[in-house]
């Protein structure tokens, strides 16, 4: 009866290329919120300038344990100034980036955790501006 015999160093290739296939799977799990928040803000594109005015807006979305959207996400804020092709167009890119990860890799103790629950997702859109300066009255010298 003849055999196939695979040489050692092709299986040892082989072994290794699943061990690192499941690290890899392992180190794109989700295992916290942080992580969370970081995959879902690495999904997000915004649209351009010449599609609509950069503003912010926030999604709220739930899971379930198999890390797929729950019910409906919800737009709980979005800036004052947008006019509604703003809004319209940066509604569509938030459930395009949700499209984009979905499903969340949960790890097991992440999918307990957040199964179910709401979460509160800003969306940047463009540059930020940058935050006014605060005038801190008790460091401020008093001269009498």
């Amino acid at each position: 009866m003849w055999r196939q015999h695979i040489p050692i160093a092709g299986a040892t290739a082989i072994l290794l290329g699943l061990s690192a296939s499941q690290a890899l799977a392992q180190a794109e799990a989700v295992n916290t919120i942080k992580d969370a928040f970081v995959r879902l803000h690495g999904c997000w594109k915004p649209p351009p300038p010449s599609a609509a005015n950069p503003i912010d807006i926030t999604v709220v979305v739930s899971f379930n344990r198999a890390g797929e959207i729950l019910g409906h996400p919800r737009i709980s804020y979005e800036s004052e100034q947008a006019s509604d092709n703003d809004r319209l167009v940066y509604r569509v890119a938030v459930m395009e980036a949700l499209q984009r990860c979905t499903p969340m890799p949960f790890t097991e103790g992440m999918a307990g955790a957040v199964a179910g629950r709401p979460l509160a997702i800003r969306f940047h859109g463009g540059k930020r501006s940058p935050k006014p300066v605060e005038k801190q009255a008790w460091l401020s010298p008093k001269i009498l």
